[in-house]
């Protein structure tokens, strides 16, 4: 029973519980109807990342994650690097 209480306890405090959260990206570079194309790719290969859409009207993309394994700024790292600036917009 001890070993079953100290098990339990451990892994309650070493456990961080996964949030998923919701941002909006501006994309203000996205200048074609085929960049969002390119800017969803990028960020959906961040790990962590469960949803993206991304459109030429309005220039953004609104991402949903993981806060336990990404960050907006690996979000804005992920679209940079495909050759998109991008900007908070909002975020919850």
């Amino acid at each position: 029973m001890k070993k079953l209480l100290l098990t339990m306890a451990l892994l309650s405090s070493t456990t961080a519980w996964a949030e998923l959260k919701t941002v909006t990206l501006e994309v203000p570079s996205m200048n074609c109807v085929t960049c969002p194309v390119t800017v969803k790719l990028a960020l959906k290969k961040v790990e962590g990342v469960k949803t993206v859409e991304a459109t030429y009207e309005p220039n953004e993309a609104i991402v949903t994650f993981d806060d336990t394994k990404t960050n907006t700024k690996e979000l804005m790292a992920a679209t940079e690097n495909a050759g998109y600036s991008s900007n908070v917009k909002s975020s919850d």
